[in-house]
C-alpha cells in the first residue's frame, strides 16, 4: 500500500523514532560549485516515480524474505529545516516501516538511480531486521557492561553509566554488517525495480569516506561499491 507523506511530525515524531532508527546509506554534503541535478519540481516529481516504482518490488521482496513482517513500507519525506542531505528507516508505534528522505537528499541527487538506490537500501534495512538486532545487540552490551561494573566493585552510578556504554559499543557492533547487507538487498530492489543500481551507488564515490574506523557505523566506501558490484553482477 502506497503512502506518500510531505512530512513527518516533526519533533514529537522524531523523538518517538530516535531509539530505533537505523541510519541510512548517505549523508552527503553538495560538491562546491557542482549544480544542482534537478529543479526543485523535476526532483519531486523524480521523488514520487521512484517511490511509485519502488515501493511495490521492496513490499514484494519483503513478504517473500520474511513471515509475519509488516511489509506495509510508509515513505516520506523529513521537511524539517536544515536538516543534512540523510535518508534512515525506522518504524512507527504501531511497527510499521518508515522510510525518511530529507528534502536535501531529493535535491541532491543527480538521478533517479541514486533515489531508487537509497529506497531500496533503507527498505532492506526493515527487511533484514536489522533494528531488531540492534536492540537486541545495545541489550546484550548493557548487561555485559553492567556486569563487569559491578563485578569490580562499582556503585549504582557507575553501574548505570556503564550500561549506557554497553548499549552504544553493542548497538555499533555489527552496524558495518548491517550496512553491507542493505546496499546487497537494496541492489537487488533497485534492479528488479527497473533503475541501475550501479549507477544509483555513484554516490559513493563524492561522500566523505568514513575509512574503517573502531566502533564506526559505517564500512569505507570502497566495500560499499565492492558489494554492489558483486551483487550485481551476480543477478
Amino acid at each position: 500500500m502506497l503512502r506518500y507523506c510531505l512530512a513527518l511530525a516533526a519533533a514529537a515524531f522524531m523523538a518517538a523514532c530516535e531509539p530505533t532508527t537505523m541510519s541510512g546509506p548517505v549523508s552527503t554534503q553538495p560538491e562546491q560549485g557542482q549544480p544542482a541535478s534537478f529543479s526543485a519540481n523535476e526532483s519531486a516529481r523524480s521523488f514520487i516515480r521512484v517511490l511509485q516504482t519502488v515501493e511495490p518490488v521492496a513490499e514484494r521482496e519483503c513478504r517473500v524474505r520474511t513471515s509475519q513482517v509488516n511489509c506495509d513500507f510508509n515513505i516520506v519525506v523529513d521537511d524539517r529545516p536544515g536538516q543534512p542531505a540523510n535518508a534512515y528507516q525506522t518504524e512507527d508505534k504501531a511497527g510499521r516501516p518508515v522510510i525518511a528522505f530529507t528534502l536535501a537528499l531529493i535535491a541532491d541527487a543527480r538521478n533517479e538511480d541514486e533515489l531508487a538506490f537509497v529506497m531500496g537500501h533503507e527498505a532492506a534495512h526493515h527487511i533484514e531486521g536489522h533494528i531488531a538486532r540492534q536492540q537486541q545487540n545495545a541489550v546484550a552490551g548493557a548487561v555485559i557492561f553492567a556486569g563487569l561494573a559491578t563485578l569490580s566493585g562499582g556503585d549504582a552510578t557507575a553501574v548505570e553509566l556503564a550500561q549506557r556504554l554497553g548499549a552504544q559499543v553493542g548497538a555499533r557492533t555489527y552496524s558495518k554488517d548491517f550496512e553491507l547487507e542493505a546496499d546487497a538487498l537494496g541492489t537487488i530492489i533497485t534492479a528488479r525495480a527497473g533503475y541501475n543500481p550501479l549507477r544509483g551507488a555513484e554516490f559513493f564515490t563524492r561522500i566523505p569516506d568514513p575509512g574503517d574506523r573502531f566502533l564506526g557505523t559505517h564500512p569505507p566506501n570502497a566495500s560499499r561499491l565492492d558489494t554492489v558490484r558483486r551483487t550485481a553482477a551476480g543477478l
